[in-house]
């Protein structure tokens, strides 16, 4: 209840991500329904599916690296940026992700692909930029790491799955979603930029010393 209270719009889209992708695992409608289709988006059809993909996921474990991921930034950005805001930053960046695989596989009738990676990515590279030295434990690491730190690793991770994977996950839509994520907060609060290099150039600096 008092993350209801103080993150409700982090919270339903929380709770909805994990109850659509629960049930389509075991409805293959739907799930079909659902997956993002370039090739009929392109042409005007079904576009609903830039903001349903990322509801749904492939499999259990890759709706708990998106969801554990979104957990551990959303409920504290949504505190830092407003509700509104964070609500818009999310969707927004949803369909700005898959934007470009519209245009990449539009002529690829065979193409499907789905995940909140994108606006997970939004989520995480905003987090970034309003607290970028930020430590946190992250598994399987022993020690806490920056969060910069994490959002590098994040995006190797993510182009190195998009470069091997042979799945419907849209690991492209990794960096597309953080590039949305840092515009759309730059857009909604520009003092956030300076305060950025501020906080990395303390951060360095007390490290070093």
């Amino acid at each position: 209840m008092e993350y209801l209270n103080q993150a409700p719009v982090a919270s339903i889209i929380l709770v909805i991500t994990v109850l659509t992708s629960v049930l389509t695992f075991s409805n293959e409608e739907w799930f079909g329904k659902l997956m993002l289709h370039p090739y009929s988006v392109y042409r005007g059809k079904n576009v609903y599916t830039v903001i349903t993909s990322g509801l749904i996921h492939k499999d259990w474990m890759h709706l708990f690296f998106n969801m554990i991921s979104y957990y551990c930034f959303a409920f504290t950005l949504e505190g830092v940026i407003g509700h509104w805001q964070f609500g818009l930053l999310y969707v927004a960046s949803l369909i700005l992700s898959d934007m470009p695989s519209v245009a990449k596989h539009k002529n690829d009738f065979w193409y499907n692909s789905l995940g909140a990676s994108g606006a997970v990515s939004a989520v995480i590279f905003s987090y970034i930029l309003y607290d970028p030295m930020a430590s946190m434990y992250i598994i399987p690491f022993p020690f806490p790491i920056k969060a910069i730190i994490f959002g590098v690793l994040y995006l190797v991770y993510c182009n190195y799955a998009a470069k091997h994977s042979r799945d419907n996950i849209n690991h492209d839509a990794h960096m597309f979603g953080a590039l949305s994520g840092v515009a759309i907060t730059l857009i909604l609060n520009p003092a956030v930029a300076p305060e950025f290099i501020h906080k990395i150039t303390a951060g360095v600096q007390s490290m070093l010393h």
